[in-house]
């Protein structure tokens, strides 16, 4: 498991205003610390959706070629193509 950080962050003026109003008794969170894990968590999910809608975009885009423009490899081919050139 990897190690827990510590993160010193300093927020003044109107985004201050904006985390206090979402922790405590008026906020959807308890406090700063549950607040700033939950944006984490969501721009992890925004991050890995991205990175999804991607590879389904690259994979639809290989599936609609026509059948013609396949061209067989065999195990040997991909290994080959994939080694690192001197």
């Amino acid at each position: 498991m990897n190690k827990p950080i510590n993160l010193n962050v300093r927020v003044s003026g109107t985004l201050g205003e904006f985390v206090s109003s979402n922790i405590g008794e008026t906020g959807e969170y308890d406090n700063a610390s549950e607040y700033i894990r939950d944006l984490i968590r969501k721009d992890k999910a925004q991050t890995d959706q991205k990175a999804f809608d991607t590879l389904q975009a690259e994979l639809q885009h290989a599936f609609s070629a026509p059948e013609s423009s396949y061209i067989a490899l065999s195990a040997d081919d991909i290994i080959s193509r994939n080694q690192p050139q001197s």
